[in-house]
């Protein structure tokens, strides 16, 4: 039986349905908006997180009344009756991924709520027991590039390891500093983003130095062209995939087999296609590892508990939020996480 069979037949009852925005400074040098659903039943709260991008989204949210999926219903009762509610009725999403993030807020909750009723985890409640979490720290380096915060960083903590975006105007000498940490577990090339803040142009010259100068490293989201698929198919084993894989089809079309799959639940958007993928990278030996979008909530912990569950040993990038925060000082939370001893619901 499937995770998702298992977890389908759950019972979950919503008495009402509210809301939380929160909003965040980072140390990406970008103001974070999310908003958590709130699913209260037999004296009980269930929360999801959704991390859409823009606040325009979340404003006009903001501004809509509470979806109506008060009642009793089973996991999958309540997924299927999504599929028939607009969760973006005030606006349509900035882009159309957006909801797949929203519904995965909605379904998480359900299922936290679902769990937390219960009286158990998804762990206990699936027989998985958690194990504690190796973590990567996701920072950018600046601009102009610097190891700068790589640097400090390691000084307060020298077993810390790193997720980078490289870019074209990464300098030689900071491919060498970093080199010589040791530190560089994931190089995300972004290559697959258009019309965003993140996106970086398939440069083969990039591709090139990043492949040579990281040789143990996992490579993400590397594009094929013509000029750089004579670099990366090669190193298929090392290669990783995040922006495109949003089901266990995308993961079919992939350009190559890929040695490893960022998963990022929300770009799920159900349950089902989350645990499907899940399932489709442990049959065919794609090894997992978590994706972090600067949750400010409940949706940190439930990628923590993914990763507790499924893909531990991984470089997860679901470092606490601290990392993310520009005011937090010294101590940080160190690698590996431990899981909570009686956790409920989602939480880690």
């Amino acid at each position: 039986m499937s995770v998702y069979d298992r977890i389908a037949s759950l019972p979950v009852t919503i008495e009402s349905v509210d809301r939380r925005r929160y909003v965040a400074a980072t140390t990406s040098d970008f103001e974070r908006t999310t908003t958590e659903f709130r699913l209260t039943g037999d004296g009980v709260v269930g929360r999801g997180e959704d991390v859409t991008y823009e606040a325009a989204d979340h404003d006009a949210l903001a501004g809509t009344d509470p979806i109506d999926i008060e009642g009793e219903w089973t996991i999958d009762e309540l997924s299927r009756a999504l599929d028939d509610i607009d969760l973006f009725a005030a606006a349509p999403p900035t882009r159309e991924a957006f909801r797949n993030y929203r519904r995965w807020a909605v379904e998480s909750a359900a299922l936290d709520l679902g769990l937390r009723q219960a009286e158990t985890s998804l762990g206990e409640y699936l027989g998985i027991e958690p194990e504690p979490v190796r973590f990567v720290v996701s920072t950018r380096l600046g601009d102009p590039p610097t190891a700068d915060r790589v640097v400090a960083l390691r000084d307060v903590d020298p077993t810390l390891e790193f997720k980078l975006d490289p870019t074209p105007d990464w300098p030689d000498d900071l491919f060498v500093t970093l080199r010589e940490t040791g530190a560089v577990r994931v190089l995300d090339l972004k290559g697959y983003y258009e019309g965003t803040d993140v996106d970086v142009p398939a440069d083969p010259d990039l591709y090139c130095d990043v492949l040579a100068a990281f040789a143990d490293a996992v490579v993400e989201d590397g594009a094929f062209t013509p000029a750089t698929r004579p670099f990366l198919e090669p190193q298929a084993d090392r290669l990783s995939f995040d922006y495109p894989v949003d089901s266990v089809e995308a993961l079919e079309s992939l350009p190559v087999d890929p040695g490893y799959c960022n998963i990022k639940p929300s770009r799920f958007g159900t349950l089902e296609s989350l645990f499907e993928a899940i399932e489709y990278c442990r049959v065919n030996d794609i090894t997992m590892y978590g994706g972090g979008q600067f949750e400010l909530a409940s949706g940190r912990d439930a990628i923590q508990t993914l990763a507790a569950l499924w893909y531990p040993a991984g470089p997860n990038d679901v470092a606490p939020r601290v990392f993310n925060d520009p005011a937090a000082t010294p101590p940080y939370p160190r690698s590996p996480l431990k899981p909570s001893d009686d956790p409920r619901g989602l939480e880690f």
